[in-house]
């Protein structure tokens, strides 16, 4: 076994800017150099993991119908479920094994399409010696009433919960030992403030995000976007300020910029909107932080505004965004307007306005906790430093 890198893995491609923001921040907190098995190289090259670690790309199993079928056999009748992952995570497992494993996927625990494979994973380091860390994670507190999960989740060295409905969570469950409450790494990433486009005036902004997946968790058809535009129009109808709208996933499949390029296409005329441009983690928080207001969807977008002290709005659909909230205003309520409740045209416009009328309070709030909250993250560094001696 090695113990001269650090491996993170279930890293999904810098595509995501949560997933980069993620990544970036640790590699920069960790003892020894990092590797991060992608499941794009080509995205991390991209952005801001180039030269800050080593990429190595999974080995993809569906892209080869032999290996495909290969390994279908091996699981099915040969009762090794463990084939596939061995074959995927091949330069990070059996002779090239390191000593410490870490899965950085913070809400993949939110998402049944991904259990089996973090389950599997979890189980090959485990029972090839290695420990592994399940880091800044989210769990929806239903899911941990499963016993194989309860199992799954003993198998890991540390469990560090990004928020306190998780880890409350964790604890009742008796997942106790060697579990830390500590932020979302993401709070620390660096800030870099490109030039400004047209009509981007700064802390003259309200910055908005939407996602295609939050648009997939509305409980009323077409709400979510009925309710961005009824915000768009009020805040141009009643305020001075401009509208920002910001990417922060540009995956093929879940591109944010396919839901907000159809609310630029409605309002640009008015010459108040902004649709910036796809970049870098740390370039997409130097826009948000330059926001008067942030509303939106995706978790690291709003970890962006908040460690940036802009006062957000989170339109948010699962355990993260409540568990962020809380821990950084002692409620989610009012600060959280869960996608799945959206019944009418005018409620994101309620939620700005309490926004905007509460704007002093909430940024004074920001400004008084967030000094101790980016501190608190920081000791994931001291974590992890105890796991890799």
């Amino acid at each position: 076994m090695k113990k001269d890198k650090i491996v993170l893995y279930m890293h999904a491609g810098s595509g995501n800017h949560g997933c980069e923001a993620i990544a970036n921040t640790v590699c920069k907190m960790l003892p020894k150099p990092a590797i991060i098995v992608t499941n794009s190289a080509a995205e991390d090259e991209r952005y801001s993991l180039k030269g800050l670690c080593t990429l190595i790309e999974e080995k993809k199993i569906r892209e080869n119908f032999f290996i495909h079928v290969y390994y279908y056999l091996k699981e099915r009748y040969f009762h090794d479920p463990e084939a596939a992952l061995r074959y995927r995570f091949g330069e990070v497992c059996g002779r090239n094994l390191r000593a410490l494993n870490i899965s950085i996927g913070g809400d993949n625990y939110c998402y049944d399409l991904l259990l089996k494979d973090l389950k599997l994973a979890n189980q090959m380091f485990n029972r090839q010696g290695a420990k592994t860390v399940l880091l800044g994670c989210s769990i929806e507190p239903e899911l941990l009433a499963e016993p194989d999960i309860i199992d799954d989740m003993r198998r890991y060295s540390s469990i560090i919960a990004r928020e306190s409905i998780t880890w409350q969570a964790l604890q009742d469950a008796g997942l106790k030992d060697n579990t830390y409450l500590v932020p979302d790494p993401a709070f620390l990433l660096e800030t870099i403030k490109k030039p400004l486009p047209e009509n981007f005036t700064e802390g003259g902004m309200v910055g908005l995000n939407v996602s295609p997946l939050v648009v997939e968790n509305e409980a009323v058809p077409g709400i979510t976007m009925e309710n961005y535009r009824a915000l768009i129009r009020h805040i141009l109808d009643t305020t001075q300020m401009n509208v920002a709208l910001i990417p922060h996933v540009v995956w093929k499949n879940n591109d944010d910029r396919t839901v907000l390029k159809r609310l630029y296409e409605d309002f640009k005329e008015t010459g108040r909107i902004v649709l910036i441009e796809d970049c870098g983690c740390e370039e997409l928080k130097g826009y948000i932080a330059r926001c008067r207001f942030f509303i939106g969807a995706r978790t690291h977008a709003t970890i962006a505004a908040y460690s940036s002290l802009v006062p957000t709005l989170v339109v948010g659909y699962s355990v993260k965004a409540r568990g962020i909230a809380k821990d950084l205003f002692g409620t989610w309520e009012d600060y959280v307007l869960p996608v799945q409740s959206l019944r009418q045209e005018g409620e994101l416009i309620e939620g700005f306005e309490w926004l905007k009328n509460q704007e002093q309070f909430v940024k004074t709030r920001l400004e008084k906790v967030m000094p101790a909250y980016l501190e608190r993250a920081r000791q994931m560094g001291k974590i992890l430093g105890r796991l890799a001696e």
